[in-house]
């Protein structure tokens, strides 16, 4: 069973008013994203990996040293994934419900939240990743290096921002700080980490 590629959740151009370009997406996820499926199906063709879940790929090549390249692809195949579903046209804001509530006992306010996500996201040095993460029922802020995401951790991902610098650099060259600010801003699908929240 081969590992295919989900739809985008939303068009190309949907985000163009928000920063985001439909080159971006023709890019990030017409080709890098593409090439992680690829690449995935090929290293798994004909193995034991073949038949698991994408999720238990990346569990059981996590601290495989011979499998650091199915790793790699699989975990960035979940990660993309995840992205794309954590973006949406006229998000970003604050959170509500059960999740705002959350988020203000376990940070202290929205605010802290935020600072404390776009640090980890400006601080991650290099190519990575920035998650909001649920923790054995608490909730933290998470950076992880490479393809490295919670998952392969045992923790929960709520929410994550791509800062490998092909996520940003059509729409904002190498300004990380002012990519992180207009996510939070104005692409935050807060619905769907509420979704996520509830399932944890």
């Amino acid at each position: 069973m081969a590992f295919t590629q989900p739809p985008l959740p939303f068009a190309f151009d949907a985000l163009e008013p928000y920063g985001m370009k439909a080159e971006t997406f023709e890019y990030h996820y017409g080709k890098h994203h593409k090439a992680y499926v690829d690449n995935l199906n090929k290293l798994t063709e004909g193995t034991e990996l073949a038949d698991k879940s994408l999720e238990e790929v990346i569990q059981l090549s996590f601290k495989d040293s011979s499998k650091t390249g199915v790793f790699n692809n699989a975990a960035q195949v979940w990660n993309h994934t995840f992205f794309w579903n954590c973006l949406k046209p006229a998000g970003g804001g604050a959170p509500t419900g059960d999740l705002a509530t959350k988020i203000e006992k376990d940070f202290g306010s929205f605010d802290k939240f935020k600072e404390e996500f776009s640090n980890a996201a400006a601080t991650q040095f290099g190519s990575g990743w920035a998650w909001l993460i649920d923790d054995g029922g608490t909730l933290k802020v998470m950076k992880t290096p490479n393809a490295e995401n919670p998952l392969a951790h045992g923790k929960k991902a709520l929410l994550t921002l791509d800062v490998w610098e092909h996520a940003y650099y059509i729409d904002f060259r190498n300004a990380r700080p002012a990519f992180i600010k207009n996510f939070l801003d104005q692409l935050v699908n807060w619905d769907f980490v509420a979704e996520q929240y509830a399932t944890a």
